[in-house]
């Protein structure tokens, strides 16, 4: 089992959003050094407590922070942006980071529906062409658009020998029948629903289509995780992470609280009952309890390849859940399968 990274650039209360991509650079640095595979970077626009709404800019400075581990996006927002221009800023990040790029796609608008019209110049990525988005990128970035295609001529350049993983990200069946039907990779965002994904990867499974791509389907799982010393440590530390979803829900904009900020926050019955509904989408506990439930949510999942979401109230505590879980799963001296955990006990 493979464990990956996937990084909102958070900005924690007290910090700057410079700070914050500093963070991101400072975590990929030590996610390459723990063993992690891959690095993602997710898009979001006019959050006040996400950093990153250019995560292909990002990338190129990842690429030169780390030489080993992949690296991509956890995903460009396709509907915003043209399918052509897309494949050219990948095939040059693949020109200088040959063999270690994925360009995740996804169609949700990461923000608001006023934001989602200036971030498409005035109308909203309604997302009706995607598939056919998806199917124009793929064809820029291979080289396989057929010979009646207005575009076909066009060359995307860099012209490089290799090309970028394409990952089709989504948290319902929409993205994983059409990575399925195109013959791509498929990434299940559990840490936004974390109801029916199970269902939605086998029905990607059973109906995916060889294609010049892939010849066998690809899953990855994301779930959001906090690990710490113990479960009753992860358990205290998810209490900032419970009350900065409280604020998205009641639509305050604000960078992520700080445990001391959630410690002096007083849940009402109602509050409490709703982070408690979300509770679902995450794993939070100490070693033992991280790689027990992470194992068996990827044996539900039939996941290749298992990706972790952490956020806390410092950025301390969230590089050391990162430490913890590459210990728990003895990454970088272990290969295959999660048949034992030497790293806890």
């Amino acid at each position: 089992m493979k464990l990956s990274v996937l990084d909102q650039s958070p900005i924690i209360s007290g910090h700057t959003p410079r700070e914050a991509i500093g963070e991101t650079l400072k975590l990929a640095r030590a996610a390459e050094r723990l063993g992690y595979s891959r690095y993602w970077l997710a898009e979001h626009h006019a959050i006040g407590a996400l950093a990153d709404p250019c995560p292909e800019i990002l990338l190129a400075r990842l690429g030169a922070e780390t030489s080993r581990m992949r690296i991509g996006t956890g995903g460009v927002l396709l509907p915003y942006y043209s399918p052509f221009k897309v494949a050219e800023t990948f095939r040059m990040l693949e020109a200088l980071y040959p063999g270690r790029i994925d360009l995740g796609i996804g169609r949700a608008p990461g923000g608001d529906g006023r934001t989602a019209r200036a971030v498409g110049g005035g109308t909203f990525p309604d997302a009706e062409r995607f598939p056919e988005q998806v199917w124009e990128l793929v064809g820029h970035l291979d080289g396989t658009l057929p010979d009646d295609h207005p575009h076909k001529q066009v060359r995307a350049m860099p012209e490089v020998p290799t090309a970028p993983e394409v990952w089709l990200l989504g948290s319902s069946d929409y993205s994983g029948l059409l990575s399925a039907q195109l013959g791509l990779r498929f990434a299940f965002a559990h840490f936004i629903n974390a109801h029916g994904g199970d269902a939605v990867m086998r029905a990607y499974r059973d109906r995916f289509q060889v294609s010049a791509r892939e010849k066998a389907p690809h899953t990855i799982t994301c779930v959001f995780v906090i690990c710490a010393g113990t479960d009753a440590e992860a358990e205290k530390l998810a209490r900032a992470i419970d009350l900065r979803r409280l604020h998205m829900a009641q639509g305050i904009d604000s960078p992520v609280p700080t445990l001391a900020e959630a410690e002096k926050h007083r849940f009402t019955p109602q509050e409490q009952a709703y982070v408690d509904s979300q509770r679902p989408r995450a794993v939070i506990g100490g070693p033992r309890k991280c790689f027990d439930d992470l194992t068996a949510l990827a044996e539900r999942y039939t996941a290749d390849e298992l990706m972790v979401l952490t956020i806390t109230g410092d950025y301390a505590s969230r590089l050391a859940s990162y430490e913890m879980l590459a210990e728990a799963f003895a990454l970088g001296t272990r290969h295959g399968g999660v048949e034992s955990a030497p790293g806890v006990g």
